[in-house]
């Protein structure tokens, strides 16, 4: 095939360089800053337009900010409560942000949520620098723009899970690897392992996906000797092991009585934590603690159906896959460009380190068997975007009927399958879809014959292309936007037949395999299906203080103001206006002003509050902290004021600390009913 790096009328790009030679990159064309400008002020309108309206959003997170804004120590471990009694169940990089964010500005929604929208922004403008370094302006304001929109992006930058912060760890890993690629550089080499380090500070090993792509291309591409290359590898491969481990060591050789307990382990350990709940166990679906999830359906795991289609399915589509048959069609056209190009061809090397990161990334989404949510294909984005600037730029530039062929065929597929997405909303804007194809096949044509029109009509229709491409994930973008989400498992996007509503409420036909993750509809709780006790529990304990169980519709049981989602699991407890004065009175003689089962229904009296409310159990309520023995201890000392009560938990195995604790409590203290929440007054100590 014929190869020019010349863009028409649109700019030019630096050569793809095989060697070490520094070759003089082209100027910018006039209009490439002031794109970027505009990119950059769009994303930031789009992230932060309406920020506060999600309130807490993850109440788990900003409880654990709230207490790190004004504890060193909860800072530190990242803990649930300024009091330290146990920590939420990731590394606390994120939280780090979050809680710098609540001292300087105060205790609001804006202040959790703005560091993960200033991520976003980062993330794209780093994206676009680190593609257009060897692509050009076009290839990197496109990667930027299919970034930016896409909806599960929009999402998770307007939201406090840590996932915002971990792409752009990532990206920014990214962009090391292509200046250490370029020059054999080991600064920028080892830069790459730390960036990679506190990505896992942020995320455990879901950022270590990426590191076997990161290594592999500079293994191939570094214009220098394989042995320096190996040792350059070796250095990065420390820098990793510095920059995560550091706090590791730290956890792990501090006597677990002077820290708070490793939320999410079973055995108070952050080893355990990375290689079991939140590591292998993602993969095998051997989570001990976990939320369980159901029996699974017909080539599903208990998270619901596994296999490539997943990506593709009602629960993922809309939220990330729009770009993404674009993306493998235009990484495996690049790469056949590429031919056989030199070790060191920059051309090649970036769609190997991008269609790396998709694939590998894309490939344990689809096949893990332990928890898994959708928003996790965030860390999909940034591929996507790559992969689709740098080969339609690629493929554009090559001014014959093949590559406009197949430029035209992939516009083609990206306007059906938007359609195909439109069409699971199907009383959202209806004519939407209809446009979109249309469009879209009829830009396509034009792509096809592009070597046939006037070059003054060429800018309409590159235009009209990336209009139509576009259409779909930016309306999902801004409907997501408008939206407020709250809660553990938001999703972007309307409302979608057999996935997820506005907000990430349940919508009819749930997770894939009929309801709720991993299997058929039961009581309204996950887990699904018959178990042999015959509640319809999938075999998962439900349990309620006091050892009960809920009614068979499986909402609350009566008592408790809460705001939905699996007897306080999913979301956090908004109190009454009486509770809040209750729980502020002598706040100060006490260590925990209340105690409750599981960390999001402790979260939302926190925040009411600004006072440390302990989470008995845990996230899921399954961590054995405290231990029974240890609560009473507590409650004999006079540190717990409060135990609240009305909060099911559910865990498959795990702990039964949190039973023992709540049953022991609704047998030895009286009950007391606050605005619709059931309390238990332990000041009194066990003989009261």
């Amino acid at each position: 095939m014929e190869r020019t790096e010349t863009l028409p009328d649109h700019g030019t790009a630096p050569p793809a360089v095989a060697g070490p030679t520094d070759v003089p990159a082209p100027a910018d064309p006039r209009w490439a800053r002031p794109a970027l400008v505009v990119l950059l002020a769009a994303t930031a309108v789009l992230y932060l337009w309406g920020l506060s309206a999600s309130g807490w959003a993850n109440a788990f997170y900003s409880a654990a900010a709230q207490a790190g804004s004004v504890s060193g120590k909860a800072f530190f471990y990242g803990s649930s409560d300024a009091a330290n009694s146990i920590t939420v169940d990731k590394p606390p990089a994120s939280l780090w942000l979050m809680a710098l964010s609540v001292r300087i500005f105060g205790l609001n929604s804006w202040a959790i949520l703005v560091p993960q929208a200033l991520c976003g922004v980062a993330s794209v403008g780093v994206l676009h620098a680190a593609v257009r370094r060897w692509y050009g302006p076009a290839a990197g304001l496109t990667a930027g723009a299919v970034l930016a929109v896409t909806p599960v992006a929009t999402l998770m930058f307007r939201f406090n899970n840590p996932d915002a912060l971990l792409v752009l760890l990532l990206v920014l890993g990214a962009y090391a690897t292509v200046r250490a690629v370029e020059r054999a550089s080991t600064r920028w080499l080892v830069l790459v392992g730390v960036l990679v380090g506190f990505a896992f500070l942020t995320k455990m090993l879901q950022a270590f996906l990426v590191v076997p792509v990161f290594a592999g291309v500079y293994l191939l591409a570094a214009p220098t000797g394989f042995r320096r290359r190996t040792g350059q590898l070796l250095l990065a491969g420390l820098g990793v092991l510095v920059a995560a481990g550091w706090w590791v060591t730290i956890v792990e050789l501090v006597p677990a009585d002077a820290r708070p307990y490793i939320g999410g382990s079973q055995n108070n350990s952050v080893l355990e934590l990375t290689l079991g709940y939140n590591g292998l166990g993602r993969i095998t679906g051997a989570q001990e603690g976990s939320v369980g999830g159901g029996p699974g359906g017909a080539g599903g795991g208990r998270w619901g159906r596994t296999g490539w289609s997943r990506l593709f399915d009602s629960e993922i589509g809309g939220q990330v896959s729009w770009l993404l048959p674009a993306a493998l069609i235009l990484l495996v056209a690049g790469l056949l460009l590429a031919g056989r190009a030199a070790r060191t061809d920059r051309t090649r090397a970036g769609l190997l380190l991008w269609g790396g990161w998709l694939l590998a990334t894309g490939a344990t989404f689809s096949f893990m068997a332990g928890i898994f949510h959708a928003y996790y294909t965030v860390a999909l984005a940034p591929a996507v975007g790559a992969l689709v600037g740098i080969g339609a730029t690629l493929l554009w530039r090559r001014r014959h009927l093949l590559a406009s062929v197949v430029l035209g065929a992939t516009l083609a597929v990206t306007a059906l399958w938007s359609w195909q997405l439109l069409r699971r909303s199907p009383d959202w804007y209806p004519w939407l879809r209809t446009t979109v194809l249309v469009a879209g096949l009829v830009v396509a044509l034009l792509v096809v014959l592009r070597t046939r029109l006037p070059g003054r009509v060429l800018p309409a229709v590159l235009l009209s292309g990336a209009a139509v491409a576009l259409a779909g994930p930016v309306a999902y973008s801004v409907q997501t936007a408008s939206t407020p989400h709250t809660g553990s498992i938001p999703t972007a996007g309307p409302a979608v037949a057999g996935g997820f509503g506005p907000g990430g409420r349940a919508f009819p036909g749930g997770f894939p395999g009929d309801g709720l993750p991993g299997g058929g509809p039961d009581d309204g709780f996950p887990g699904g299906g018959p178990d042999d006790d015959g509640r319809g529990d999938g075999g998962n304990r439900l349990i309620l203080p006091g050892g009960g169980r809920p009614p068979g519709n499986g909402q609350p049981p009566t008592g408790g103001t809460r705001a939905g989602g699996m007897g306080g699991l999913l979301d956090a407890t908004t109190p009454g206006t009486e509770l809040r004065e209750l729980f502020g009175q002598d706040s100060d003689r006490y260590t925990w002003i209340a105690a409750t089962v599981g960390s999001n229904n402790a979260s939302g009296y926190q925040l009411a509050t600004g006072e440390p409310v302990m989470a008995v159990g845990g996230f899921n309520g399954s961590d054995p902290s405290p231990t029974l023995d240890q609560f009473k201890r507590y409650v004999a000392d006079g540190r717990i004021h409060y135990f609240i009560g009305g909060g099911g938990f559910r865990a498959d195995g795990g702990s039964q600390a949190a039973q023992e604790i709540a049953t022991w409590v609704s047998g030895t203290f009286p009950a007391t009913p606050v605005d619709g929440v059931t309390l238990y007054d332990l000041s009194g100590g066990a003989e009261g």
